[in-house]
């Protein structure tokens, strides 16, 4: 059984400015995300349902709403944008899709194994709609969180919340499409134990030479809640060092959210196996899961705007390339740093650095230079705080590549005050009527959640953020290994209660 993805409102009437319910500019930023998730979908085989307004001349709702999507106008046309993707178009008069509409009866014929929401707007049709189809019909929904909006963001939230604690829902992000599965490389150091606990270590020699080799089962909780990442990592350990035989380790997935104390990993096998690791697999886990609920974070903040992470100067070089997985896995668009980008599939993300633009002696030169040495595929993207203002530096730019850059980053130092939300918006001024309207803007330098919603709030007309910081000085979620079965008996020491801890989401992986 496919799924079945439902696109809910995705229309002119509510997408294109100008219409009485233009729901905004956030409504366009989730265009891209659902083209990804359309995109990906197709590929597995997945079902289009289109749920379009179209209402008559006289609709009870317009008491409620301006007239909007009246029937045989273009307000109801679906957005040229999703044109491409096949689907079937169902006509829609009342907030829930499923109201005096033929969507259950497609549904039924089609017995999906789950459905995929998304559109506009969060709170209205698409929280009433995924209500009736849990409440009523019993489907397992998800919802894509970059591809739904609404032109109210508290309502918006409450009812992604809703959605997700009181209906059930699963929600993911669909934007940078599905990450592959990275093949992490376990190095000699960590399989000879020269990275563990020496306690850990100490034990296994002594159950060796005392021949105690039951199989135990270990599970693993976290101490707050979170973003889980490094189980893929643990994984590639576990096939390492547990034999063939006797053994099982059942796991949530990456980037699956976790509860505080929920089990996240189990693995059953012979303890000399594995005993040695436990140090090892919970380091994956709490540093991984940390900098991935910060990325998280940040995303949820940003409302669909892509989020990228710059954090990789900020830790050890050894770690920096899991440290941008990890922030990719809890949903960041990009990363900075060339091994991240190679784990997560994708490829890097950067600008120009003030280094270059210091040694070449201005903006316009180092831009230049970008543009004449970087390949096609390299977004040009100037760095515009270094020797003048900022709007009059991004002007300069835009004029010197005639036509061909993409963007402008804003890094204002502290000391001239950091990038403002007003600094922002006169530049996007500044730039329109200079006639690049087409040149984004992303922000960095000390970016965390509580500056993202300010940005928001404010409607500052931000196109990225580069965050680093926020996500690397994220404390690790303190990730916990006990032994609640031996050669199949329940134990477990004080305070803990023994045999295996129910968890109907862990998935056999090994």
């Amino acid at each position: 059984m496919a799924k079945v993805v439902l696109v809910i409102d995705m229309v002119r009437g509510f997408l294109e400015s100008g219409h009485p319910l233009y729901c905004g500019d956030r409504s366009r930023r989730i265009i891209g995300p659902i083209k990804t998730l359309l995109h990906d979908q197709l590929q597995k085989g997945a079902q289009i349902l289109y749920l379009c307004d179209q209402h008559e001349q006289d609709d009870p709702e317009f008491a409620m709403f301006p007239p909007h999507c009246v029937k045989d106008t273009d307000e109801t046309e679906i957005i040229a944008e999703l044109a491409d993707y096949p689907g079937k178009i169902i006509p829609k008069t009342r907030y829930s899709a499923f109201t005096n509409s033929s969507l259950e009866n497609e549904l039924e014929n089609l017995n999906p194994e789950s459905i995929i929401v998304c559109g506009v707007c969060t709170d209205i049709c698409v929280l009433h709609t995924v209500t009736e189809a849990v409440n009523r019909l019993n489907y397992a929904v998800e919802i894509p969180v970059d591809c739904v909006a609404s032109f109210n963001d508290e309502a918006h939230r409450f009812a992604l919340e809703h959605m997700e604690k009181v209906l059930g829902a699963t929600l993911f992000y669909a934007g940078r499409g599905e990450l592959p599965e990275p093949r992490f490389s376990i190095s000699g150091e960590i399989l000879r134990g020269d990275t563990t606990d020496i306690y850990f270590a100490r034990s296994v020699e002594i159950l060796k030479k005392e021949s105690l080799n039951p199989v135990a089962t270990m599970e693993v909780f976290g101490g707050r809640d979170g973003i889980l990442c490094g189980m893929n990592e643990a994984k590639a350990l576990l096939e390492k060092v547990l034999p063939p035989e006797k053994s099982e380790v059942w796991a949530l997935s990456e980037g699956q959210p976790f509860r505080r104390k929920e089990v996240v990993l189990r693995i059953s096998a012979p303890f000399q196996s594995y005993g040695m690791y436990e140090t090892v697999y919970l380091g994956m886990l709490s540093h991984c899961s940390g900098w991935a609920t910060a990325a998280r974070q940040c995303v949820d903040a940003a409302q669909g705007i892509p989020v990228i992470s710059f954090g990789a100067r900020h830790v050890h070089p050894a770690v920096a390339g899991i440290m941008d997985y990890a922030a990719i896995t809890g949903g960041c668009a990009g990363c900075s740093s060339i091994s991240g980008a190679k784990l997560a599939g994708i490829e890097p993300s950067g600008t120009i650095p003030h280094a270059l633009i210091l040694i070449a002696g201005s903006t316009v030169k180092a831009t230049e230079l970008f543009d004449k040495y970087m390949p096609d595929g390299v977004p040009r993207i100037a760095l515009v705080d270094t020797f003048k203002d900022e709007p009059e530096d991004s002007i300069e730019a835009g004029r010197a590549l005639q036509g061909r850059l993409e963007g402008v980053r804003l890094d204002t130092p502290g000391e001239r005050g950091g990038v403002t939300s007003d600094l922002v918006k006169e530049t996007r001024a500044r730039l329109d009527q200079a006639g690049f309207d087409n040149v984004k803007i992303v922000v960095s330098g000390g970016v965390n959640p509580e500056r993202i919603r300010s940005f928001i709030s404010s409607g500052a007309p931000v196109d990225y953020f580069g965050v680093g910081s926020y996500i690397t000085a994220s404390p690790p979620i303190d990730f916990t290994a006990d032994i609640h079965q031996i050669d199949g008996k329940p134990v477990a020491k004080r305070g803990r209660i023994p045999g295996l801890t129910a968890n109907p989401r862990l998935k056999r992986v090994l």
